[in-house]
């Protein structure tokens, strides 16, 4: 009974640690791409190129989405809230695939201002939730496991990721919270992928006037930051090998 624990508890660690990985790379691409791939493309008359990336840029933020889903399965047995999550995150792909594919449009939809809103407010609670659980793992037991470092990575990443869908989702509601206007969708949606790494970072953000509102926030964003690395180094550290 013992060994049959045992074996469990290895095999949902290898899981954990597997879909964490995962996460993290999935992250990174999205962040490079979002960084590197975007300054080059023509918002307004996109070539085929252009929107070949941007069906490249959106299919991995699907991706990510189904992720971070699959990642919440292994911290509860929850089924009503696994389940509404992934209706939510179906829904949510489903229709930003009919409204925004580069290619054609399945539904135009008349208040394309609201109906990213939608898709935004849909997206961002299931990011904090996964991070709330995230966290409550890596500061749980008593052991540093592989699994736990890739989690305090993923977790980094997805701060910085979740305030750059926050403050997108404010740019929709208020346009040109930076001081500067973009045009909704991946050209704004980059440049807060930007904008929130650049105050996880600590760097200079080239954007000197943004509204009260999203200053405040960059704050908040840049302090829980600097907090999370203080904590999760010193809890690692602090943990006894999984050997010992």
């Amino acid at each position: 009974m013992f060994r049959f624990l045992s074996n469990h508890a290895s095999d949902k660690e290898k899981e954990k640690k597997k879909d964490y990985r995962n996460v993290v790379i999935i992250q990174i691409i999205i962040i490079v791409s979002g960084l590197v791939l975007s300054t080059t493309l023509n918002y307004q008359h996109p070539t085929f190129a252009d929107k070949l990336i941007i069906t490249l840029f959106s299919g991995f933020g699907a991706f990510y989405s189904f992720l971070l889903w699959d990642l919440l399965k292994d911290f509860t047995t929850n089924k009503w809230l696994t389940g509404i999550y992934f209706v939510v995150l179906l829904v949510i792909v489903s229709f930003g695939l009919m409204g925004e594919f580069p290619f054609y449009k399945i539904i135009e939809f008349e208040n394309r201002q609201a109906y990213l809103f939608a898709l935004h407010a849909g997206l961002f609670p299931i990011e904090v939730t996964v991070i709330a659980f995230a966290i409550r793992d890596l500061f749980s037991g008593n052991t540093f496991t592989p699994s736990k470092l890739w989690g305090a990575a993923a977790v980094y990443l997805m701060i910085g990721i979740s305030f750059a869908s926050l403050y997108d989702l404010l740019n929709i509601a208020m346009p040109g919270i930076l001081g500067k206007t973009f045009s909704l969708g991946l050209e704004s949606y980059a440049e807060f992928i930007y904008y929130s790494f650049n105050i996880l970072g600590g760097l200079d953000t080239a954007y000197p006037n943004p509204v009260p509102l999203l200053r405040n926030l960059a704050v908040i964003e840049a302090v829980w930051g600097n907090l999370y690395a203080i904590l999760i180094i010193g809890k690692l550290l602090g943990l006894p090998a999984k050997n010992d």
